[in-house]
């Protein structure tokens, strides 16, 4: 696995108003929230990467030497069965951040993380972070807050991928990818969803087959476009409302 680095230089430290001196702009919301002094402590420590179509970020058992702030596309988070069988239970964007188990003391990963799409991220030695959190208060909150989110995000597909049928899964997940890439039109095929859904291919084309038939996407090969979003919202199950809202709790709570 290589990832292509876009800068290895020193950078300025005006991450918080969206730029992170060479010209990039920052999408991740972790960073572009962070206070002044402590874009100061960590911004000669981020590198800035280009991550291409499934590349696997984090593999199970495998020590995490390096964590990613997500800057643009998206991360599948997956559990992987000995037999090699997967299925996600979550999804990472440019709200989130790749190497969590480290902030609690962990070495290694639990989980696959694979990109869905090209993308950009800033990356960081797991060492320098864990050296620069006592000292990034606002950043260490940020990232337990985010840890939570992720987990009742987590918990809650556990559900939806054994409560609900393939169709309204299909159209959640779809809900959840555009709103991470800003995007109406997603590359991805039947193979791979039915290995993010954890169904058969047969299964995701019959889904997909009734939401084009609906009006409600265009499938053509290799890639997704959401027609109708509301549409979209009303074919999907309650699980995409029901993590809405309680993020939307959480924030308003933390206020």
């Amino acid at each position: 696995m290589a990832n292509i680095p876009i800068s290895r230089t020193p950078r300025s430290s005006n991450l918080s108003v969206g730029s992170d001196g060479d010209g990039n702009q920052i999408g991740n919301l972790i960073l572009r929230n962070l206070p002044r002094k402590e874009c100061a402590l960590l911004v000669s420590s981020l590198e800035f990467v280009r991550l291409r179509l499934r590349q696997v970020l984090h593999e199970v058992g495998d020590t995490i030497r390096s964590v990613y702030f997500l800057n643009e596309g998206i991360g599948s988070v997956l559990v992987v069965q000995p037999d090699g069988k997967s299925v996600e239970v979550a999804l990472v964007g440019r709200e989130g951040f790749v190497g969590l188990p480290v902030i609690f003391g962990f070495k290694s990963s639990g989980l696959r993380i694979v990109t869905q799409a090209d993308a950009t991220a800033y990356r960081m030695d797991t060492q320098v972070l864990l050296k620069a959190l006592p000292q990034c208060p606002v950043l260490q909150l940020q990232l337990q807050r985010y840890s939570m989110i992720l987990g009742m995000q987590t918990t809650q597909l556990a559900a939806c991928n054994r409560l609900h049928n393939v169709s309204e899964r299909l159209a959640r997940w779809l809900l959840m990818t555009q709103d991470r890439v800003d995007s109406k039109t997603m590359p991805m095929t039947h193979e791979f969803l039915g290995q993010m859904l954890g169904t058969r291919r047969a299964g995701v084309s019959e889904a997909a087959g009734q939401l084009q038939q609906a009006g409600t996407i265009s499938y053509t090969r290799g890639s997704v476009t959401i027609l109708n979003r509301a549409k979209l919202e009303h074919a999907s199950c309650n699980c995409y409302e029901i993590i809405q809202e309680q993020k939307k709790r959480w924030l308003q709570e933390t206020q």
